[in-house]
């Protein structure tokens, strides 16, 4: 039995739990309860999901808590203590403290000063900060992705459940990409509507059963920008292209999809360190 064979017995069971666990973050997380849901005693069920995803499930209710975290701090006037109760953490100074450990700074801090701020506009309107952006041709790009409708600060849950089948059925291979597609703007469609597809690189032959979908992204031209920092913080970028990079460019916008590229991975290194390609079109 090949281990595609092998994990494939879990398949519908890990997408069950993933979906439990980002649909019930403010919840306490129940071990017993999850196990349940996967069918499995929680004796194993733990040992075969941090093979699948390279974590333990209090590792990952922790991490994204604090992803979430940190977009209320960044976009929303919210109060960091409720922020914090929201999060799992009725002690405030225990949250600030697991949060500066996470995320460099602590949370009050990290309002002002983390790195979106480097996008913030100077009272002349001009933002603070200059940006690397690189003009690309690319070829077309070949994906299998997994949709997803809501706010595009839970694709993550898309990415659970693409990376979760893809082991299941023995498809993974290190040198895929890791590739968010963005289909509408956040500042008009609401949250509870916007449509993303969390993607992985592709060959034609590979097979593309629900719940994978095929797409491609049109080959051009493209000015790539490199962003460093939180994916809470990503907004504030796209913001700046579209506000002060395009303008002085001279280039004009292509009717194509927006779409991220993810050099590393958020299970590997703290959310200061994680690096995205923003792929905007050019004409």
């Amino acid at each position: 039995m090949n281990g595609g064979t092998a994990w494939a017995l879990y398949e519908t069971r890990l997408r069950r739990v993933s979906a439990y666990i980002h649909d019930h973050l403010d919840e306490e997380l129940d071990m017993e309860r999850l196990a349940e849901i996967a069918c499995l005693s929680s004796y194993h069920w733990h040992r075969i999901y941090r093979a699948i995803y390279g974590e333990t499930l209090a590792a990952t209710v922790k991490r994204l808590r604090l992803h979430r975290a940190a977009g209320e701090i960044v976009r929303t006037e919210l109060a960091v203590s409720d922020i914090a109760k929201r999060s799992g953490y009725p002690n405030l100074q225990s949250f600030n403290r697991i949060f500066k450990s996470v995320y460099g700074m602590p949370p009050a801090r990290y309002r002002k000063e983390g790195s979106h701020a480097a996008f913030q506009l100077s009272p002349n309107g001009k933002s603070k900060a200059m940006f690397d952006v690189t003009l690309r041709q690319i070829e077309p790009i070949e994906l299998i992705g997994v949709a997803h409708t809501g706010s595009y600060m839970q694709i993550g849950k898309a990415f659970e459940t693409l990376f979760g089948t893809l082991y299941a059925r023995g498809l993974a291979k290190p040198d895929m990409r890791m590739i968010g597609v963005y289909l509408d703007d956040p500042d008009i469609v609401p949250a509870e509507k916007l449509r993303s597809i969390a993607c992985v690189t592709s060959t034609p032959g590979v097979p593309t059963e629900a719940p994978f979908e095929r797409h491609t992204i049109e080959g051009g031209n493209y000015a790539v920008l490199r962003h460093k920092g939180p994916y809470a913080d990503m907004y504030r970028a796209y913001q700046w292209l579209y506000s002060e990079w395009l303008p002085n460019s001279g280039r004009q916008l292509k009717d194509s999809v927006m779409f991220e590229e993810y050099l590393n991975n958020p299970r590997d290194v703290p959310p200061t360190e994680l690096m995205t390609d923003i792929h905007m079109p050019l004409a």
